[in-house]
């Protein structure tokens, strides 16, 4: 069977109509949740009765002065607790997450120089020259010349080193 198309008017009107609903809904919420409220605070805090000499509403101060240290007590307890919760879930998350182990990206081998990688990171408003060689200054190498000693004679570096041969056989 062919199915008809909803308009898109009637789709509207639908619309409209669902959050017209859904509005009353949370008005009727609303409404219930402030009865609730009231109701809940007339049968837990009734109105002090004010009526009386002083020793009497000292002794109502003392009883209310005991709720509130009771109350904050069992806050202070809840908040202790649930940090405690918190700190054991975060570390069961850790241990979860040692356990099952941190799967790393296979990485990609690219070919880029090192100017065109610190333009892809500096972005193209910064030209920086990764040449480092164009940088250092030209140096001569100076070629030293070892005294070469006299080729000629010979015999005279013999004789020289027989002259010292006899001083340490002298001494």
């Amino acid at each position: 069977m062919s199915e008809k198309k909803m308009t898109s008017s009637r789709k509207h009107h639908l619309k409209s109509l669902m959050l017209h609903i859904a509005a009353g809904w949370i008005e009727n919420e609303k409404k219930q949740l402030v009865e609730t409220k009231k109701a809940y605070m007339a049968e837990m805090c009734p109105a002090p009765s004010l009526g009386g000499d002083h020793a009497t509403l000292m002794e109502t101060c003392r009883k209310i002065h005991a709720l509130i240290d009771k109350v904050d007590e069992e806050r202070y307890d809840l908040h202790t607790k649930t940090v405690k919760a918190d700190k054991e879930i975060e570390d069961l998350k850790l241990k979860v997450i040692d356990l099952a182990g941190v799967k790393k990206p296979a990485l990609k081998k690219v070919r880029m120089s090192a100017d065109a990688m610190l333009k892809a990171l500096l972005g193209s408003k910064h030209t920086v020259n990764m040449d480092l060689r164009a940088n250092l200054k030209q140096v001569k190498k100076e070629v030293k010349e070892e005294p070469s000693e006299a080729v000629g004679d010979w015999r005279k570096n013999i004789e020289d080193k027989a002259d010292r041969k006899k001083m340490f056989e002298t001494s």
